[in-house]
């Protein structure tokens, strides 16, 4: 039996569909999700939905029950990853899952992002446990990027922090489909995959959003502490807007790049490409 937790949302969705794709019977699947009323798609299609919340690790045991395998997908709730994550992984222990596979973030164990914290101190944990793991380590996704595009478009700029640093970014069925590669495949014991795309900058992105839209969009670099305050504006919390500036900082830095190629041999076909992708959101 095979869990996937956060199973409602955009990645979970996705990995559902991949493992569903991949041959995995929908009665061998458990959907953990925050509120069933939100998962009566999984249900009609054979999933064993069951209510579970991050912050409440009772029922997280119950939602473990006859568990081996786990695709853990982080929470959301930047700044209280911790408590919740540590509810995730001791319910996981209690409930005897063999193993799991957890979503990080893009070069963890060295990356000095405000966002890699909770990350840093979630794959501690599974480490300590002693559950059998592999750690997928998402880079940004090129969501990110595309969801944002109406502004850019109707300003004919894009805005951020990264300079001309890389970002190895790639769609989240890209990485769904890793983690269901991971989660059903005969991996290396606690292995590490750093997962990202083919590589751009912020200028680079901002000259295919211009091609593809036929709108001549421009990126303006400007400092972190400008750019967080303009996405409070827009009505970002504080702490995420602080976290997202100080990721573009890092992306200057090179810290969402890498040249490792785990996502691709995981999917065993081509990555999306990110011109197909920003036609997919302007189109």
């Amino acid at each position: 039996m095979i869990a996937v937790t956060g199973a409602t949302g955009h990645l979970g969705l996705l990995a559902i569909k991949e493992l569903l794709d991949k041959g995995t019977k929908s009665n061998q699947i458990v959907a953990v999700v925050r509120n069933k009323d939100k998962a009566q798609d999984l249900s009609s299609k054979g999933l064993e939905v069951r209510e579970a919340d991050y912050g409440n690790a009772e029922s997280l045991v119950n939602a473990l029950q006859g568990v081996e395998k786990l695709l853990f997908i982080s929470g959301s709730e930047v700044g209280a990853r911790i408590p919740q994550h540590t509810n995730i992984v001791n319910a996981a222990k209690k409930a005897n899952v063999k193993f799991i596979a957890y979503t990080g973030i893009l070069n963890s164990d060295s990356s000095k992002l405000l966002l890699a914290k909770e990350h840093q101190a979630t794959e501690k944990m599974i480490k300590d446990s002693g559950i059998t793991h592999a750690f997928l380590r998402n880079g940004w996704y090129i969501e990110n990027y595309t969801e944002r595009l109406e502004s850019a478009l109707q300003n004919g700029a894009i805005v951020g922090s990264a300079g001309d640093g890389k970002i190895s970014a790639a769609t989240r069925s890209d990485y769904a489909a890793a983690a269901a590669a991971v989660i059903t495949g005969n991996t290396a014991e606690n292995a590490i995959y750093e997962l990202g795309g083919n590589a751009f900058t912020m200028p680079e992105f901002a000259a295919v959003v211009s091609k593809v839209s036929g709108k001549k969009i421009e990126y303006k670099n400007m400092p972190s502490g400008e750019y967080a305050k303009l996405l409070m504006s827009f009505g970002l919390p504080t702490p995420y807007a602080e976290a997202l500036a100080d990721s573009d900082v890092g992306i200057s830095r090179g810290e969402l790049y890498t040249n490792r190629d785990d996502l691709k041999k995981l999917i065993g076909r081509p990555l999306t490409t990110l011109e197909s992708a920003v036609k997919k959101a302007v189109q």
